[in-house]
């Protein structure tokens, strides 16, 4: 049904186009190029307006075919941005049925493998005239920084009655339906400066914040909720006693209750710490995206279980660890699941993705159209 070479030389070509995060320009002009071609109307947000993201989101909108009006509109996404090191990567195709980057670089198959499916999809459903609803392809930017690029998508532009995010770390034909929510803990501990030689003149802050993170609950919290301390920056020479130490921190949960206790034990333990040594801190907490649980029963859920059973697949459905674009869509009021892409060891330079995974895929994006245009009809 589809045509695996034209797939994998998409994919090949993607993975080779320069897109960190915050540099989508080139990517997003490409990919626009390839949507229009195949006949979708494309339109553009503004996104870009946000001083974090490169370009702006691709909301493309291939119209239902005739007599098929009356078939639910759903959407996929992908995002079109890497993580770093992801500049001039170098594929490498093996005889294992996987590709590599060349060793230096991740291979962006998080999320271009998402992307090369959806590509590969719509020339299928054109090509063999397969009868489908309205579909719109959500192509975001900003997605390794934090959900930016969704944050920021002009939900005017959506239409659709739900969805799904092709871009989980699991095998093709899972399905998450629940993801955690993020917060973030930013803390600043304010000591008192002096020279080395007379310690007991100063404060360090390094001294105070180290014993802070000696105190603190972190790692797996319990089975549905994770902290982690990520950056940890202060002081400027080694003859001088630290005034001020900067902490950056997370912590996420399937949990509401959990995460909240989480992030009010670890914003007391800076402040209380800071205290107890005469010294000051500054705790910010921001909430970085919200969790959500989508029901098995719901009809986005039962759609891609049945597409995985009628490929053969395992259907399962799982929790995620993490957010993505389908967090925010589900925000938006659109009921939105996470497909499995089968990408292994991704946001590292050993990242690698199976060709037949690929393939699977692709073939998974067909058959859920398919499953909704009979549904549909029935």
């Amino acid at each position: 049904m589809i045509n695996k070479q034209r797939l994998l030389d998409v994919f090949l070509e993607l993975v080779q186009i320069n897109s960190e995060s915050g540099n989508e320009q080139t990517i997003q002009s490409h990919l626009k190029t390839k949507f229009e071609s195949l006949g979708l109307i494309v339109a553009e947000d503004k996104a870009s307006e946000n001083e974090k993201l490169g370009a702006n989101n691709l909301i493309c909108t291939l119209p239902a075919t005739s007599n098929s009006t009356n078939i639910d509109k759903v959407y996929f996404t992908s995002h079109m941005d890497t993580v770093v090191p992801g500049l001039n990567v170098k594929p490498q195709v093996k005889d294992d049925g996987y590709i590599y980057s060349d060793g230096s670089t991740i291979l962006g198959a998080d999320d271009k493998a998402g992307l090369a499916s959806i590509l590969e999809c719509i020339h299928v459903l054109k090509e063999q005239a397969i009868p489908h609803g309205q579909i719109q392809f959500v192509i975001t930017v900003g997605e390794e920084s934090g959900l930016e690029g969704a944050k920021a998508l002009d939900q005017n532009l959506l239409d659709a009655a739900y969805g799904y995010a092709i871009d989980a770390s699991v095998d093709v034909g899972t399905t998450v339906t629940h993801a955690p929510t993020q917060m973030k803990v930013n803390a600043t501990i304010y000591g008192k400066t002096a020279h080395a030689s007379t310690p007991n003149k100063g404060i360090s802050a390094i001294n105070i914040a180290a014993k802070a993170v000696s105190e603190m609950k972190l790692g797996q919290i319990d089975a549905y909720t994770t902290a982690n301390i990520g950056r940890f920056e202060g002081g400027s020479a080694t003859n001088i006693v630290a005034d001020k130490v900067t902490l950056k921190a997370e912590a996420r949960s399937h949990s509401d209750e959990s995460i909240n206790a989480q992030v009010k034990h670890m914003k007391s333990v800076f402040e209380d710490t800071a205290e107890k040594y005469g010294c000051t801190s500054d705790v910010e907490i921001i909430k970085s995206y919200p969790g959500f649980k989508i029901s098995d029963e719901a009809i986005v859920t039962k759609v891609a279980k049945a597409s995985a059973v009628a490929l053969g697949l395992k259907p399962n459905t799982v929790m995620a660890g993490g957010g993505s674009d389908g967090t925010i869509f589900n925000q938006f009021g659109i009921p939105t699941v996470i497909l499995g892409v089968g990408y292994e060891n991704i946001h590292t330079t050993d990242e690698r993705m199976p060709i037949d995974s690929l393939n699977l895929l692709t073939e998974q994006l067909i058959k859920i159209i398919e499953i909704i245009t009979q549904q549909s009809a029935n």
